[in-house]
């Protein structure tokens, strides 16, 4: 069966740099496809969807609420085609009901060990309406290399560098963060894989730059200090959400490559004050990121925060406009006291208020979130200040051995030596 997987292209925000990163949600659910199942990928944002390729069937995944519009015109379109459209993914999740008028079949929940069974009912016309899984978590030792091979590498790199590629090392957040949708989608228990799978999974993969998309992976002491030990001597750089703030595993975290880390920064505390400071002390970068909108905040208490995170020496600082996702808790919450101004999801990208703020007008915010950018950015742009982290980084893998550029380079090198040679 030939199987045409989509990732739907999305609205960038405009004072991010604009790159790409590699998906990580299809290809780990494109590894959880039976082996007979010929996959043929297309990321919209580097690679536009051919509609004339023949197949027997779509998926479409889904990870982004701003996603969703696209992904339910392309299913639209291929359902209007006869072709059977199942869709997936985090958002589809978010969005089942209104995602099941555009697709033949929803898939919602954990793949591992459920595909099988989906595409036999495909082969045999009885395609369920809709798989749920919701809250029925598969054992992580199903978690099988994401399946890399589909990506289309050259599309994923910023003026000639290599990006990061994504991977995971556990599910579920043992946290409530309360804008999060976590709970909902991979609850509330930290799910880790067995640690030899993950370092087999990075032994495979051909960029010496990884992201670990967990959602922490300060959930657990133990674990935390085995996987570092394990994945040390694999010689990766690599960036990940918030690191337990112990300086053992800090020390362990720094020898096992972490490049720099994403810390999520609500307030002006001593707190984050020394957190961060703990960070750079081993050596590893602090992107912040920061919700602005909240309850508690004024207008004066952002430009308070940004005035703190100027002081704090961030090497990046990442704003967003809180926004109430579809089963988070501020959602529901926003719901009931009518602050949500509209369902326009394609605005849903955390870069434009979609809600009533508590003590700002939403103009007020709007302003806000633009001088946030402006402010912390004042003296040198994303741009560079992303550039610096990377010249960091090389740096460092020039003083271990070799980039991904320069092996890029050397191979070249020496297909052109033997070329000349003969």
């Amino acid at each position: 069966m030939k199987l045409k997987l989509i990732y739907p292209k999305w609205p960038k925000l405009p004072n991010q740099p604009e790159f790409n990163l590699p998906p990580i949600g299809p290809i780990v659910f494109a590894a959880a496809l039976p082996p007979e199942i010929e996959v043929r990928f297309y990321d919209e944002n580097v690679d536009p969807v051919n509609f004339e390729e023949e197949c027997d069937a779509v998926a479409i995944s889904c990870m982004l609420t701003c996603q969703t519009p696209r992904a339910f015109e392309l299913a639209d379109a291929f359902r209007a085609r006869g072709l059977p459209v199942i869709m997936g993914g985090i958002a589809i999740m978010l969005h089942a009901d209104e995602a099941a008028l555009h697709a033949d079949s929803i898939f919602l929940g954990e793949a591992e060990g459920r595909m099988s069974a989906v595409f036999d009912d495909l082969r045999h016309d009885r395609l369920k309406p809709r798989y749920d899984y919701m809250g029925q978590y598969p054992d992580t030792a199903l978690i099988g290399p994401a399946r890399r091979d589909l990506l289309k590498r050259e599309c994923y790199n910023y003026r000639g560098v290599q990006m990061v590629d994504l991977m995971h090392a556990s599910r579920g957040c043992r946290f409530n963060c309360f804008p999060c949708c976590t709970p909902f989608l991979g609850g509330r228990n930290f799910r880790p894989r067995p640690i030899d799978r993950v370092v087999e999974e990075i032994a495979g993969i051909d960029n010496r730059r990884l992201f670990f998309v967990d959602n922490s992976l300060a959930q657990d002491d133990r674990w935390e200090k085995e996987l570092f030990r394990a994945i040390a001597p694999l010689r990766r750089k690599w960036v990940s959400h918030p690191i337990k703030d112990d300086p053992e595993i800090l020390k362990l975290a720094a020898e096992a490559g972490s490049w720099y880390v994403y810390q999520a920064i609500l307030d002006t505390s001593d707190y984050i004050r020394k957190r961060i400071r703990l960070y750079k002390d081993h050596g590893i970068g602090v992107e912040g990121t920061i919700i602005l909108g909240t309850d508690e905040q004024s207008l004066d208490d952002v430009k308070r925060l940004v005035d703190f995170l100027l002081e704090i020496d961030l090497d990046l600082a990442e704003f967003t406009i809180m926004t109430p996702f579809p089963h988070s808790a501020i959602c529901e919450r926003m719901e009931q006291e009518g602050r949500i101004l509209h369902h326009d999801w394609i605005k849903y990208t955390a870069g434009e208020v979609v809600f009533q703020p508590a003590r700002m007008t939403v103009d007020e915010l709007q302003t806000a979130y633009q001088y946030a950018w402006d402010t912390f950015y004042h003296d040198c742009s994303k741009e560079m200040k992303m550039a610096k982290l990377y010249l960091d980084v090389m740096r460092r893998e020039l003083d271990e051995g070799i980039t991904p550029e320069t092996a890029k380079h050397r191979k070249r090198w020496g297909r052109d030596r033997r070329k000349t040679s003969q």
